[in-house]
């Protein structure tokens, strides 16, 4: 009689936490056009879209919650979604 082999039980290890996309530091870009923009501002207020051109690049500076995360772009710091922004090559 042949003894059973069986698989060797995974051992019980902290699930990895998921990578953030845009850390604070990171440099993006709006992945298409906004319908209006943010301020980062203590009292926020909303923009028109065409303050930041779609090809500009913006400094992550804040991450907040609700996946929002606060840019530093030319004209202004807006907040912005991070659906809404891909990463700036090189």
């Amino acid at each position: 009689m042949v003894p059973e082999q069986r698989e060797p039980e995974p051992e019980a290890t902290a699930a990895p936490q998921p990578a953030r996309a845009h850390a604070v530091g990171s440099r993006v870009r709006l992945a298409g056009t906004l319908r209006y923009l943010k301020t980062a501002d203590p009292m926020p207020m909303l923009r028109p879209p065409d303050l930041v051109d779609g090809s500009e690049v913006g400094l992550v500076c804040e991450v907040r919650p609700r996946d929002q995360l606060a840019v530093r772009f030319r004209r202004g710091t807006f907040l912005v979604s991070a659906a809404d922004l891909t990463a700036a090559d090189g």
